[in-house]
Parts: C-alpha cells; sequence; structure tokens
C-alpha cells in the first residue's frame, strides 16, 4: 500500500540520498528574528482558578528566518510584576537545555490559593539567539474543599428527598407520582457589603447548579452562556473565577445572581428527553478581597444573603423561557435597593459533587443572524427565516401593552404550510415574553437553548386570545444569537471544488452548533454527551478548533459515569439510565479509552493518559469479562448506515464485526499506554489480549481465500484495515476488495456513524483519493451533496437528510479529517505525537485545481497550499512552524527537476535537510519555515 510503503522509505531511508544534511545554506538564508507568543498557562491564556500545584506552561516561537529550533528555556515565576523583573521570588527554572515548549511544569515554591502569580519565559535557538516574552499572569483557585468550608450553597427552596429523582427518568415521567411536577422558582440573590480599605486585588469564585448568571454593582461578570459546564452534580460541581477588582468600589457594592435549573431540575412540563430533579436552583460564592495594607477579607455565600423569584417564570434546557417583565425589579443587583419584601436564603446541602474550576471553555454567544426575510403564516404567526441552521436563542425587541404576550417558536425546519416544524426536534419548545408595557423592551432567555433556523411568532392578549397581526403588539427586531462553546478556531480550508467548500462548511457548521457544555449529538431533542461521535469526529474537530481542555473535560464525564464494573456508558454525563445498546455499546464506551490516546497524539499530552490509565484498564476489563471466546455481539453496531430499512441499528455488517475490533483496538491500545507510562505487566497483558482478539476475529470474519470480511459491506472491511486486523499479507487484497465493494454500489456511500471514519480514513490510507473524491463529489444519491440539495445549511443525522430525525447533527461528518489531512496532506509522521515531527503528503485529485488549508498546531500554524498550473506543472507552498521539522512527499520521481523559490534542490537551499525518493515521489526533509516547491508531476 501507498503509504504503508512511505513510511516505510520516510523512517529507514533517512533521507539518505541528495542533499546533505551538512551541506552550507545558500544566499536565500537570513537573519533569524525569534519572537515568543502565545504564552499559556494550563493550556490558557491568564486562567483564573488554577488548582493544580504544578501548573503546567507553553508558548510558540515565530521566526522570519527557516530552520529555527529552540535549545534552552528558563521560565521564572514571581508574586509581582517588579518582583518578576528584578528576581523571581517563586520560581526560576535556570536555563534548561530543551526544545519543549509545552507542558513544561512549574517547580516552585507552594502556591498559595485565590492569588495572582506572573511568570514569562525566555528561550535560545540553535543560533544562539534568545528571546523573552511579555510577562504573563495567572490566578490560582480554591482547590481544596476546606478552601469552600465557609461558602455554603444556598437555594430559594429547598427540593426534600423524597422528590427527588437522580439520575433522571427517560421520556415525559408520567409514572413519578408527585415527583418533579413542581416549577423551579428561577431565583435572585443578592447580598450588600462595603469596601472601607484601598482594593489590591479582589477574585471571585462561583458555582451555580444547574446554571447561573453573576453580577456586581448592576454588571454582568461572567461573559459565558449556561455557566458552569454540565457535569454529574453528585460529583463534581464546576466553577468559574474572576478577577473582579475593577468591578468593586469604595462604599457600598452589591453582589447578584440568578440560578437556572440546567440539567438539575428538568420538571414533567412541555417538551423534556427526561425529568430530573436533582435540587431546585442553587448558588455557591467566595469572593476573596485584598488590600493595598496587606490585609484581606472574604464574602461568601449563607443565609445572610437575601433571595426573591425572578421574573424567569419557568426555564427548561429541554422546554424553552418564559419572562414576565412586570416582575422585575429594577436596580435589584445594584446598592441601595430596598429588599424589605425578600427573605433570607436558605442554606442547603448542595449537590454533593466536590468543587473543581472549570477549564473547558464556557459557551458564549459567538455571532448574531438578523432575518432574511418574514412571512405570514396565516394571519396569527409571522414566520421568521434567519437562513442558518444554528444553536441558539432569540433576542427580542417589541413594544406594546402591559400583559400582552410574545411567543416565539423555534424550528429547523417548516412545514409545508409554512409554520414551524418541531416534529423531530422535541415538541413543544417555545419562549413566552411578557409585556410591562411603555417603552420598547428588549428580552432574550438566560437558561436555555435550541437548534434552529426559522423562528414563528404570535402574540396573545392577557386572556390567551391568539390575535391577528399581532394587535396592538408591535415587533421591531427579531434576531438569531448563534452559542457555541468558546474553542479557539484553529484550522480554515478552501478549494477549487465549489462543492467541496460548501461540505466544508455543512460540517463545520454540524461541529459548531454541537460544541456545548458536552459534545452533544444534537442542540435541540437531547443535547446529551454520546460519546461515539467525540472520538469519531474528534480528528475533524481538533483540525478546526482547539479542542485539549474541552476534551480534558470528555474524559472527566466519562471517569465519573464509570460504573464499579467498569462500564463507561454510551452518553456521559449519565444523566439518564438508557437500556440495552443505548446504555451499553462498545463503539461508545470505547471513547473512554481513544479519547486520551488521541489528545496524546494530537497533543503530545502524557496528563491525559496518566489520569484516565485507571478507567482505561477497567474499561477492557469489563469488555473481557462480557466477551465469549475473545468475541463481543451486542450494542448498536454501524448506526444509521444505509441498509433497505429505516436508519437505525446497523444493517450491514454484523454487530460482531464493529463490537470486537474495539475491542481489539482498546486492548491494543492500553497496551501501548501501558508501555508509555512504564507499566511492562500490563503491556504484557493488554498486548497479548489483543492478539487474541485478532486471531479469534480473523477466524470469525475473514475468508483467506477470497480476503472478504463478513458481509463484505464498506464498514466490513474498512475497519479491520484501519484498526490494524488485517494479516499483512492481505492487505493488499482486502484493500482492492473494498474499493471494488464501493465501485459495486456505483460510487454511493453505505457506511454509518461508526464505520464511514474508517472507510474514509482505509482509503486514505490506501492512496484511493480519487475514490473518496469520486464517491463524495455529487449530490444524487444520499451523502454530503444530497443534503445540500435538500437544502442543509447544516450537517444532518441521516445520509438522506430525512425531516423525521434531527438536522443539526456532526456524527457523519468525517469527510473533513480527509480535506485537512488527505487533500491538503497536514498530518504527523508515523509513532510521532505533538506535531513536532510532520507529514505533508497532499493527494493531488486530478479534478482539484487549488487547495489552501492551515492548521494552527500546539507549536504554531502549519499552512500548506497548492495548486495546478496548465499541463502538468504542480505548485506546493508549505509553512512549517519553528520548532518542528517536516517530511514533505511530492509526486515525482525526479528530485532534479523539483525547484524550491526557483532554485534546484540540488543548489543546497536554507531549511532543506535532506531529499530522498521512491519509485513514485520525493521526500524532503525540511527545518522550519516557509517553502515553495514546484515540479512536473
Amino acid at each position: 500500500m501507498y503509504r504503508c510503503f512511505l513510511i516505510i522509505i520516510i523512517v529507514i531511508a533517512g533521507f539518505r540520498t541528495g542533499i546533505k544534511a551538512s551541506e552550507k545554506y545558500s544566499r536565500l538564508a537570513e537573519p533569524p528574528q525569534v519572537r515568543v507568543y502565545d504564552t499559556r498557562c494550563q493550556h490558557m491564556q491568564h486562567p483564573a482558578g488554577v488548582e493544580d500545584a504544578h501548573p503546567f506552561f507553553g508558548w510558540k516561537l515565530s521566526a522570519a528566518a527557516r530552520d529555527i529550533h529552540q535549545t534552552a528555556y528558563r521560565i521564572v515565576v514571581a508574586s509581582s510584576p517588579e518582583k518578576l523583573e528584578q528576581g523571581a521570588d517563586l520560581w526560576d527554572s535556570g536555563k534548561v537545555p530543551s526544545a519543549e515548549n509545552a507542558f513544561v511544569r512549574y517547580g516552585g515554591r507552594p502556591l498559595e490559593p485565590a492569588r495572582k502569580y506572573y511568570w514569562s519565559v525566555e528561550v535560545w535557538t540553535g543560533n544562539g539567539e534568545s528571546s523573552r516574552s511579555p510577562a504573563d499572569y495567572f490566578i490560582t483557585g480554591l482547590s481544596r474543599e476546606s478552601d469552600w468550608q465557609t461558602a455554603k450553597w444556598i437555594a430559594f427552596e429547598r427540593l426534600q428527598d423524597s422528590l427527588k429523582v437522580f439520575p433522571g427518568v427517560h421520556g415525559s415521567g408520567d409514572g413519578l407520582g408527585n415527583k418533579a411536577l413542581k416549577r423551579a422558582v428561577i431565583p435572585f440573590f443578592r447580598k450588600d457589603f462595603r469596601l472601607r480599605k484601598p482594593l489590591s486585588q479582589a477574585f471571585a469564585y462561583i458555582s451555580g447548579q444547574g446554571q447561573y448568571a453573576f453580577f456586581i454593582n448592576g454588571a454582568r461578570v461572567d461573559t459565558g452562556f449556561l455557566n458552569p459546564a454540565w457535569s454529574d452534580y453528585t460529583k463534581r460541581c464546576y466553577y468559574n473565577a474572576f478577577e473582579v477588582t475593577r468591578q468593586l468600589k469604595q462604599g457600598a457594592n452589591t453582589l447578584g445572581a440568578v440560578a437556572g435549573t440546567g440539567f438539575l431540575y428538568i420538571n414533567r412540563e412541555r417538551y423534556r428527553k427526561l425529568v430530573i430533579a436533582g435540587g431546585y436552583p442553587m448558588i455557591r460564592m467566595f469572593l476573596v478581597l485584598r488590600y493595598t495594607d496587606g490585609t484581606a477579607d472574604t464574602v461568601v455565600t449563607d443565609a445572610s444573603w437575601k433571595t426573591a423569584p425572578s421574573p424567569i417564570a419557568y426555564s427548561s434546557i429541554y422546554g424553552g423561557e418564559d419572562y414576565d417583565a412586570r416582575r422585575e425589579q429594577p436596580g435589584w443587583n445594584r446598592p441601595g435597593f430596598r429588599d424589605d419584601t425578600w427573605k433570607p436564603a436558605l442554606t442547603v446541602p448542595g449537590p454533593g459533587g466536590k468543587m473543581e474550576v472549570q477549564q473547558s471553555p464556557p459557551v458564549h454567544i459567538n455571532r448574531s443572524f438578523p432575518p432574511l426575510q418574514h412571512k405570514a403564516s396565516g394571519d396569527t404567526m409571522q414566520v421568521y427565516d434567519f437562513g442558518q441552521n444554528a444553536s441558539g436563542i432569540i433576542r427580542l425587541r417589541v413594544k406594546g401593552p402591559a400583559g400582552y404576550r410574545v411567543r416565539v417558536i423555534p424550528a429547523e425546519l417548516i412545514t409545508p404550510d409554512g409554520r414551524p416544524d418541531q416534529g423531530a426536534t422535541g415538541h413543544p419548545y417555545y419562549y413566552d415574553y411578557t409585556l410591562k408595557g411603555g417603552d420598547a423592551e428588549t428580552w432574550q432567555p438566560l437558561f436555555t437553548y435550541y437548534g434552529l433556523r426559522y423562528a414563528g411568532v404570535e402574540v396573545r392578549d392577557p386572556e390567551g386570545h391568539i390575535l391577528k397581526d399581532g394587535g396592538p403588539v408591535k415587533i421591531s427586531g427579531l434576531t438569531f444569537l448563534h452559542t457555541e462553546t468558546a474553542v479557539e478556531q484553529t484550522g480554515s480550508f478552501s478549494c477549487s471544488n465549489p462543492l467541496f467548500n460548501r461540505i466544508f462548511e455543512l460540517i463545520r457548521w454540524g461541529i459548531r452548533n454541537n460544541l456545548s457544555n458536552v459534545a452533544t449529538d444534537c442542540p435541540h431533542r437531547e443535547k446529551l454527551g454520546w460519546l461515539e461521535e467525540t472520538h469519531l469526529i474528534g480528528n475533524s474537530i481538533r483540525y478546526n478548533f482547539d479542542i485539549r481542555n474541552f476534551y480534558h473535560k470528555v474524559i472527566e464525564d466519562m471517569q465519573d459515569a464509570q460504573l464499579p464494573n467498569g462500564l463507561v456508558p454510551d452518553i456521559a454525563p449519565e444523566y439518564v439510565v438508557f437500556d440495552d445498546g443505548f446504555r451499553d455499546s462498545p463503539e461508545w464506551g470505547s471513547a473512554c479509552v481513544l479519547l486520551p490516546w488521541y489528545v496524546y497524539q494530537w497533543y503530545g499530552d502524557t496528563s491525559a493518559l496518566r489520569e484516565s490509565y485507571t478507567m482505561m484498564k477497567r474499561y477492557v476489563d469489563y469488555l473481557e469479562n462480557k466477551a465469549g471466546g475473545n468475541m463481543l455481539s451486542y450494542g448498536l453496531g454501524d448506526w444509521f448506515d444505509l441498509g433497505p430499512k429505516p436508519p437505525g441499528v446497523s444493517q450491514l455488517t454484523p454487530l460482531g464485526v464493529t463490537a470486537t475490533a474495539f475491542y481489539f483496538y482498546d486492548a491494543d491500545i492500553v497496551g501501548k499506554v501501558a508501555g508509555i507510562l512504564g507499566d511492562r505487566t500490563a503491556a504484557s497483558r493488554y498486548g497479548s489480549l489483543a492478539e487474541r482478539i485478532r486471531t479469534t476475529f480473523n477466524k470469525q470474519y475473514f475468508d483467506p481465500a477470497t480476503g472478504v470480511y463478513a458481509t463484505g459491506s464498506q464498514t466490513a472491511y474498512a475497519i479491520p484495515l484501519y484498526f490494524g486486523l488485517v494479516p499483512e499479507q492481505y492487505r493488499n487484497k482486502v484493500l482492492e476488495n473494498l474499493k471494488d465493494s464501493v465501485a459495486k454500489h456505483h460510487y454511493a456511500l453505505t457506511a454509518g456513524d461508526i464505520g464511514f471514519r474508517y472507510l474514509i480514513q482505509a482509503l486514505q490510507e490506501g492512496g484511493a483519493y480519487e475514490l473518496i473524491y469520486k464517491m463524495n463529489n455529487r449530490d444524487d444519491v444520499p451523502g454530503y451533496g444530497y443534503q445540500l440539495r435538500q437544502g442543509a445549511t447544516a450537517l444532518t443525522e441521516s445520509w438522506q437528510a430525512l425531516r423525521n430525525v434531527s438536522n443539526d447533527h456532526m456524527m457523519l461528518g468525517h469527510l473533513m479529517e480527509w480535506l485537512y489531512g488527505g487533500l491538503a496532506g497536514i498530518g504527523q509522521q508515523p509513532g510521532t505525537t505533538g506535531y513536532r515531527q510532520l507529514l505533508v503528503d497532499p493527494q493531488w485529485v486530478k479534478d482539484i485545481s487549488r487547495v489552501k488549508a492551515s492548521y494552527n498546531s500546539i507549536n504554531g500554524p502549519i499552512q500548506v497550499s497548492w495548486m495546478r498550473e496548465s499541463g502538468s506543472r504542480l505548485h506546493l507552498r508549505v509553512t512549517v512552524p519553528p520548532n518542528t521539522t517536516a517530511a514533505v512527499v511530492l509526486p515525482t520521481d525526479r528530485p532534479d527537476r523539483i525547484k524550491e523559490s526557483g532554485m534546484p534542490l540540488s543548489k543546497g537551499i536554507a531549511g532543506i535537510a535532506g531529499v530522498s525518493h521512491t519509485e513514485k515521489t520525493t521526500i524532503v526533509k525540511t527545518g522550519s519555515g516557509t517553502y515553495d516547491f514546484s515540479f512536473d508531476e
């Protein structure tokens, strides 16, 4: 196979022929100008709430010259900016000979809680140049439960233990008697206090379960949406940390908060995927005040706080939100407000989970969509079209008499008669806004969201009658606010094929809409963390977004969800216990093995392995206990594959193929992780287990005479190829069978949720990129183009874009990985991690004339662009970040005809360390820098 042969060339040939590494740089060499940038602590910029006793630091380098390598670093940490310059009082690492620029652990004096520390790094490069970063900072959190001892959970009301339902119940919950019937009060909380001395620093640490919004002196402090991140509240309660020095003033100050239900309380009203009752909304806060005279004080949540119902009359993550503006209390979160009618807050036990800082990025409002058009549907509803199916909420601007009510009904589709269609997304879900009267009023929901492109608007009078044409109520604005996790964008892609550019955006929207406080399957009907998506589309996501901290949070969710017997359920957090394969399917639970392994590969982060190692082993042990003769045959299999029946459980591939293959893959990976972590006994045990599974799997499903696996489906061939189950002597035969099976289906895809990623990857590794292109460059059969042809603006749950399932999913978006890793060729060399040794190997599809892609790796931006001129002339431009090297693969066996920046390779060019060639390719080894290659195909 092409890719396997290429790997051998890169690793063994060692670039022995062509340009020697010892040859001096040509006149293209430039004076190096190295700069340290993007300094981070805990993989975050200026993090607040750092709990790790030994936090890690990272940075990137930029340089105009080529072949720049870090040879040493020095980190200093101090308690003030002055001490950072005059002599670090906490840690001076000294000059450390090392190329490491990520995950460098703090090694100084113990860090105190609720303190601001300053740091900087100086680096040296191979030519002797040094560069120092500007001063940066991090703020420590409250890492011990004793730090929180004086801060109590407070609530407006307490849910009696006899009325609790946790975990939740799937469906309506109508068999729960009087449990979860009552609406939860969405409460205000407030606390007045005075500052009597000049303030030096102030830090606030706050959690609200299920969600909260936090104010100081009337101004919103938390900038996120649906804070804090969702979790199993009985095991882990996330809090957020903020520096609030500037928000406070001398004299009177007021702390304010409003708490929502989140996944803590979902009552039996309107649509609900599940019913849960872990408690009523509550908050916990710890404010640290440090004065210029060196003294300190605290303000904490306790019974001295006041509480009252907010204007939010109803809120549910599944059902929507109602707001009665007549119940507003102007100035409630500012000094001077009269709270005589408010009652003292109740101190309550809390959900039970340990307090832990949220390190995953918060959900935020990312952008707004004005309506493209709005039309009447009958004489009582106006339907607004925002043009994009996405996750989010509605902002309403309206004017009318007090007591009149505006109902907004969001939907991702509309019915044939033009009304909002929630048939597949959870019905009923809506927002009700009751006017207070007077001037124009603006409102948006606070604690819920939905997936939508359309919004229907009705107006009702105080008696509830729907009015024609809105009656006296005038809507002057309706805006769609898109919400997503604030993960940083890391990638971009475009090419000469308009359909592929549209497919890129289709998948990207599916991803963005489902990165919330968990990786959701859809932003409306379920909002649950289905785990198979996290590993299957993980590579596609991380090319586009920095998900290191987000995936660490997913890993924590799985750790909390793991059962005593080792099972990791299909969803995490496990807010509801599903039945059968919807709770226990190996293709889903294997995320607990694959995600830590992938995070290690993408970022070079060994902490993901160390912290997950016990969970990983326990899960494989669980599978081993369930296996009969090294085989598993249960679960959901290749979910939503294209068979003769409506999509659902695997139709074309036996359950045993996918279940046992993942069992093998898990055991194999755990064996490798054990070796990395130095656990030789476990490495031997799991490695031997993997070999036994491989032998049994091939005996059960593989016919050596024909090279056929199981039913010969796309998935049945692709997964054994990608996982390494196929005996080496049969790999080419199985690959050819896979290609033939695609051709026999008229180049239409049939693989589903589980198999499609491996279908693309197996073909990519086998050099069958023209086949990948042919399968996906069409809109006449179910697939990406077909979805677009049906009007989709985000990736749909089914290849057919069926109306009766979600039209906003990310589970089938695996072509994205090929666009970056195959078509653009951005990857890393086999056996390496953290994108320190790059492999740039574009797949030059004949019908594509131009490709441009970038990926901002943990070491800096990797950029690849290629184009075809008339005839067979090809151009490739590659940017390799400092402190990394690359093997660049060019599709020609004539290195003597390759030019770089117009000069023949034989001239000895700056940054090029060696050249080798195979029967079909030339491999150029480079240092960092930008390179322009031109050659004939």
